[in-house]
């Protein structure tokens, strides 16, 4: 994609945007009688063809929007149109716009031209789209641009993760794809297979590992940068490849949709992209335990005690809630061995948290007011929201174990959405800037470029706003 902000005469499509109240433009003179079918409500889309030129016209609704709606009204026109659009040159024209609304539409218009699966063949994802802005200055446009494409670069990688089938995303070639990335972007990757892991204690992780044909691939990316003192985050992601529910097998209805369980991870995996494209002068290591949880002769038990990276011993009640399990050595690894200003999980941890949400938000559990503060807000910023749950000392009674340190299951029928992240609290190490975000719900819906559910993307906008912003 090219940006530019020279104003021609030759473009061969011009994409104009009006509010529900006011939508006369100065750029173009349209005949009084387009108004009679052209009202500005948000969504509403008119198609104009001018000698040569092809002009859509964008409603916007009222003009107190919030930021994240431009975007959400690009991803609604892209999807529509995508198959009339060409990689021409391009007019983007709106009045009273400012340079986050023009950025947050231009993401709108890539993210909503995604094709499942694997398909980037649309165009503006093409050299040849060239987008000329007529408001904002040419320097703004750049970085406008610049940050867009991050986002969607970032978000696609996701999505493109989350949605391949199993059989196209086993262990090795996960492992392979971050190789290729760190190579990519200079970060530094680390994998400990199962000797290694073995070796270190990673016993937790190792247990749901056990049952897998392929090896261990606990994996460690580093982002840095040469800013002075520069905030440090540790990031860790669930990485289930695929999720029988091991022993504890799952129903076979909707066990497709079980390739989704590594949404966590591919969060991460985008945030780390859009940090590194965009040079962003912070410090991320992040923790992905990748593995799937598959049942063989050698799947760990119901009934058995594994002792954890950290030392606390785990009584197994079910070989399905292997994501905290796995999450458990994946925190108190990372914080024991680096030194973080906030740590963070990801994961689609319980059928708890979409059973109480449903897909209108991931559920949030920390251990610090002011960290759950700030994710809910920058939640709502980016319209990926958070909803805070409590974590109260009360939950400990429901995971204690008669024959270890804890259950890795409480078997009660409520409240394990709480229950699990009061049991990886367990392995922060005391860490003081902590937050558990179960997303089950939300990465992986209905989504307007696939008849069935798909990856949402949700995550990435969320942690790169905060991670650009925490202050």
């Amino acid at each position: 994609m090219k940006v530019t902000t020279n104003k021609k005469d030759n473009y061969n499509q011009i994409f104009q945007l009006y509010s529900e109240i006011s939508w006369q433009s100065n750029q173009y003179q349209f005949p009084s009688s387009i108004s009679s079918f052209f009202t500005g409500k948000k969504n509403e889309v008119f198609v104009y063809v001018e000698a040569e030129k092809v002009i859509y016209l964008i409603g916007l609704g009222k003009d107190d929007i919030q930021n994240f709606e431009f975007q959400q009204i690009g991803n609604k026109f892209a999807q529509a149109q995508k198959n009339n659009l060409h990689a021409v040159p391009t007019l983007l024209s709106g009045d009273n716009l400012n340079d986050e609304q023009f950025s947050q539409f231009i993401t709108g218009l890539l993210l909503g031209t995604y094709n499942y699966p694997f398909k980037k063949d649309h165009s503006f994802w093409n050299d040849q789209f060239e987008l000329n802005y007529s408001e904002i200055s040419g320097d703004q446009a750049q970085k406008s641009l610049k940050k867009a494409v991050a986002i969607c670069n970032a978000q696609s990688a996701c999505q493109d993760w989350l949605n391949k089938p199993a059989n196209f995303k086993k262990p090795d070639t996960v492992t392979k794809y971050l190789s290729e990335i760190a190579t990519q972007h200079n970060l530094k990757h680390t994998t400990f297979n199962r000797e290694k892991c073995e070796e270190l204690g990673l016993g937790a992780y190792l247990s749901v590992n056990q049952g897998s044909a392929y090896d261990a691939a606990f994996t460690i990316l580093e982002y840095k940068t040469d800013v002075p003192n520069a905030k440090t985050f540790g990031l860790v992601g669930k990485c289930v490849v695929f999720d029988t529910g091991g022993i504890s097998i799952k129903a076979s209805t909707n066990l497709h949709y079980m390739k989704s369980d590594m949404g966590g991870a591919t969060a991460v995996i985008g945030a780390l992209l859009y940090a590194a494209e965009m040079k962003l002068p912070i410090n991320i290591n992040a923790i992905l335990p990748i593995t799937d949880n598959a049942v063989s002769e050698k799947s760990y038990l119901p009934s058995d005690v594994i002792t954890a990276y950290n030392g606390k011993t785990i009584e197994v009640l079910d070989t399905d809630a292997e994501g905290r399990m796995t999450l458990a050595d994946g925190l108190s690894y990372l914080a024991k061995n680096y030194k973080t200003d906030v740590l963070l999980d990801l994961a689609t941890l319980t059928g708890s948290s979409v059973r109480m949400f449903g897909d209108t938000c991931g559920a949030l559990l920390s251990n610090n007011d002011q960290l759950i503060k700030t994710l809910i807000k920058t939640g709502d910023k980016t319209n990926q929201r958070l909803w805070n749950l409590p974590l109260w000392d009360i939950w400990m009674e429901d995971f204690k174990s008669d024959v270890a340190d804890f259950k890795n299951f409480s078997m009660k029928p409520v409240g394990d959405c709480i229950i699990a992240a009061k049991f990886l609290e367990q392995f922060i190490e005391n860490h003081p800037n902590w937050a558990h975000l179960d997303i089950a719900g939300v990465v992986f819906g209905s989504v307007g470029y696939a008849r069935d559910k798909a990856a949402t993307g949700f995550g990435v906008q969320l942690l790169a706003d905060f991670l650009e912003n925490y202050q």
